[in-house]
């Protein structure tokens, strides 16, 4: 331990006398939070297209399908009636999907009689752990709950199906700060340790480390931890600026933290692993930005995974990066906690297979 920590000391103090890794660490997410969070803050939380098959095509289902496009947080598009719901879906590549049953209008009808048992269900469909599927079931949650107080007298006549979600008004600033502080966790450690990597084998760094108790799964290690901290200290900012300019509402929870941590690890790995086949730090600054920079844009940094087509989801599916983005939405804006657990599992066994092969593949008398 006591290696590590010496490490992680010095290697610090090199670290932090390179402006240009201390901006992009700290200063460049900072950034890109305020010019995103300036461009799109007056348009509240992002929009995300809900299609809807209006079965009962009545007055008052009409009613609640206008007012679902009157929020600022739908994109309406209609299935026909007579499509079969799950295979319109399959068939048009439809991720969330709401379905207003036959007999919406005349429940609520008995329900204005004072029929006390009147109740009827409208469908939401989707996957309950990507963030589109939260926003769509809080802008239906709230026109149900509307319904309810106006036409119902606060009874609970309308009501949509089952789900786990608790989902409160978040801004656009909520769902795009996970996004960036995965792209942190991606850029700082990767591109760093592939330059690193090269630039120890350029500068023969690696033979010299032979000469000493320090052992490559230490080396790496105190790398992890490095970047741990950095990371931290870049998250801290990142909130503060959100919280402070924005009115942020989205928090920090205890697997957030986690999530954080694994991800430092998983990308410190594997910034490692790509350094093992390069020579120069040129070649490794290309490696990296050939794997990262996609990685970026297809893994929901920036833009929602469910908004590309499916064949770039599937990929999508693929990467590491994924898992990170969707697992801190998922517990630090939907309150989702069993989702970003599983994906936390996923990260931690993306990252153990990078430590490993890193460890392993690396040779203290590299040339």
């Amino acid at each position: 331990m006591k290696r590590i920590l010496a490490d992680v000391t010095a290697f610090g103090r090199q670290y932090l006398r390179s402006r240009v890794g201390t901006f992009f660490a700290l200063a460049f997410p900072v950034i890109l939070i305020l010019l995103f969070g300036a461009i799109f803050s007056s348009s509240g939380t992002p929009r995300v297209s809900l299609a809807v098959q209006d079965m009962d095509r009545t007055d008052a289902s009409r009613g609640f399908v206008q007012a679902l496009n009157n929020t600022t947080l739908i994109s309406y598009q209609a299935i026909p009636p007579t499509a079969s719901f799950q295979e319109y879906m399959r068939a048009n590549a439809i991720n969330v999907a709401l379905q207003i049953p036959t007999g919406f209008q005349a429940t609520i009808v008995r329900a204005e009689m004072g029929n006390a048992s009147a109740r009827v269900n409208v469908t939401l469909a989707g996957d309950p752990t990507q963030s589109s599927f939260g926003i769509a079931y809080s802008a239906v949650a709230a026109v149900a709950n509307a319904f309810n107080l106006k036409i119902a007298n606060a009874t609970g006549v309308v009501s949509v199906g089952e789900t786990p979600f608790t989902v409160q008004q978040f801004g656009y600033i909520d769902f795009f700060l996970p996004g960036i502080i995965g792209f942190t966790i991606l850029t700082t450690p990767m591109f760093g340790m592939t330059s690193i990597c090269a630039e120890y084998r350029t500068r023969r760094f690696f033979k010299l480390l032979a000469t000493t108790k320090l052992s490559k799964a230490e080396w790496l290690a105190a790398k992890v931890v490095f970047y741990v901290l950095l990371l931290f200290l870049s998250v801290a900012i990142m909130m503060l600026v959100g919280i402070g300019v924005f009115g942020m509402k989205a928090r920090l929870t205890p697997v957030a933290v986690l999530l954080i941590i694994a991800g430092a690890f998983e990308f410190t790995s594997l910034g490692m692993v790509l350094g093992i086949f390069v020579r120069d730090p040129g070649t490794g600054e290309a490696l990296a930005n050939a794997i990262g920079f996609p990685m970026m844009f297809l893994a929901g940094s920036f833009f929602p995974i469910d908004s590309m087509p499916s064949f770039l989801q599937t990929i999508a599916r693929a990467l590491p990066l994924t898992y990170i983005n969707e697992g801190l939405r998922a517990t630090m804006v939907l309150a989702n906690d069993g989702t970003a657990v599983t994906y936390l599992l996923v990260t931690l066994g993306f990252a153990v297979v990078f430590f490993v092969v890193g460890a392993r593949g690396l040779s203290w008398k590299s040339k």
